[in-house]
């Protein structure tokens, strides 16, 4: 089918879960999750083909790769979804106008959401359960890295709802994986009412300069760790080394580490040496180099960039206003943390950083629809309309007013 086709499908089949009762829902996402780890081998084959064809790097193939335990903390997601509650139908506001008509404001699902995304199948079935317990039509367009994984994973949930008796048409994939196909599929407005692009700076800056559809734009991931300087060492270390090395490859870890002089000082050399342990390649500013002069010379560009891979900058700042002030110019306002114990400079740091997510004495490694309690995520807008950090079931609706008359007319 053409892309075109393809998003028309899922909108012609929307009303199959816009109308589902919560228990339908549920009975979806117990046997998507289901089928999962009973095809896990086969979807596990069909990776291993795109796995095989990478060429991009350990780091990519880490985000394509899927195995038994992935896939089984995927369904565990989905699992998690039947636990919450549907949003849908929620009463946000419910008052009596002037003329005594009965004034209700309800959350209504989105529609036909579009998710456009890179080397992640994980995230076709979370983009799959969240649309299924959201009450929306979902349209995946993964990126060619993925598309064995995307295919058989899409195929094993279709599969699983048409057994339990559910109409499963309104989960869509896009196979063109063509540049081409990619802008096609960015200007079906009126036929898919929100686009989601999730993956690279360049994937999302191609969605915010092409794309007719309204987008929520997901972020890049250039996050910050600051060691102010009354951070406790012990408790600092650790989180930076999960931070940056728990896993490289994803959004939420950190990029870049500020430290107050004072606690460089004292604490850089260990710090390197930690890092050094774990493989990460280091650049620095002149500071830190005076500290250290073996360290590389970090420039403008290092503080702008998500790496994501082993390799951190690291900047000497003059307390918690110069890192603010950093951190809101370079970063990419996703997920910055401060380690003090200064309960003033905490509240400071929470109040001024302009980030999606904000952390106190915590690893960054934390912004995840899972971690945050929302079974997954659809992404992490780093924008403020409509929604902001982790996508949960509540981010994907929008809501309607319903009005309830005897007869009134305006005069």
């Amino acid at each position: 089918m053409t892309v075109e086709e393809v998003c028309r499908k899922a909108k012609e089949h929307a009303g199959a879960i816009a109308l589902a009762r919560e228990n339908e829902m549920n009975l979806m996402l117990i046997a998507a999750a289901g089928a999962l780890r009973d095809r896990a081998e086969y979807i596990i084959s069909e990776n291993k083909k795109d796995v095989q064809a990478c060429t991009r790097g350990p780091q990519f193939v880490d985000r394509l790769m899927l195995d038994k335990k992935r896939i089984d903390g995927i369904a565990a997601g989905l699992e998690k979804l039947v636990e919450l509650k549907c949003p849908v139908g929620e009463v946000l506001e419910e008052r009596t106008l002037y003329n005594g008509l009965q004034l209700s404001r309800v959350r209504v699902p989105l529609g036909v959401i579009g998710i456009i995304y890179e080397a992640r199948p994980n995230v076709t079935a979370d983009a799959i359960g969240l649309a299924v317990k959201s009450g929306n039509a979902v349209v995946l367009r993964g990126s060619k890295d993925a598309i064995c994984s995307n295919k058989a994973v899409v195929s094993v949930i279709k599969g699983a709802l048409a057994d339990a008796g559910f109409d499963p048409e309104f989960i869509q994939l896009i196979e063109d994986t063509s540049r081409e196909g990619a802008e096609k599929f960015m200007k079906m407005n009126g036929v898919v009412d929100v686009l989601i692009p999730r993956g690279s700076a360049s994937l999302i800056k191609s969605a915010v300069q092409n794309a007719t559809v309204p987008i929520i734009e997901t972020g890049t991931g250039n996050c910050h760790v600051y060691f102010e300087k009354t951070a406790d060492f012990a408790k600092a270390l650790p989180i930076l080394i999960n931070a940056k090395t728990q896993r490289s490859s994803v959004c939420n870890a950190c990029e870049s580490l500020l430290i107050d002089e004072p606690f460089a000082k004292a604490h850089l050399k260990e710090i390197v040496a930690a890092l050094k342990e774990k493989n990460v390649e280091i650049v620095a500013c002149e500071k830190c180099r005076a500290i250290m002069p073996e360290l590389a010379a970090a420039t403008e560009e290092d503080y702008y960039t998500e790496f994501l891979s082993l390799k951190i900058s690291v900047k000497i700042v003059g307390g918690v206003g110069e890192a603010i002030a950093h951190i809101n110019k370079y970063g990419t306002h996703h997920s910055d943390s401060i380690v003090t114990e200064d309960a003033a400079a905490a509240e400071k740091f929470l109040n001024e950083v302009d980030s999606a997510a904000v952390y106190v004495n915590a690893s960054t490694r934390f912004t995840d629809g899972f971690e945050f309690g929302m079974g997954a995520e659809m992404g992490i807008s780093t924008q403020k309309l409509h929604a902001r950090g982790p996508m949960g079931l509540k981010e994907l609706t929008s809501y309607k007013y319903q009005i309830r008359g005897n007869g009134q007319v305006r005069g």
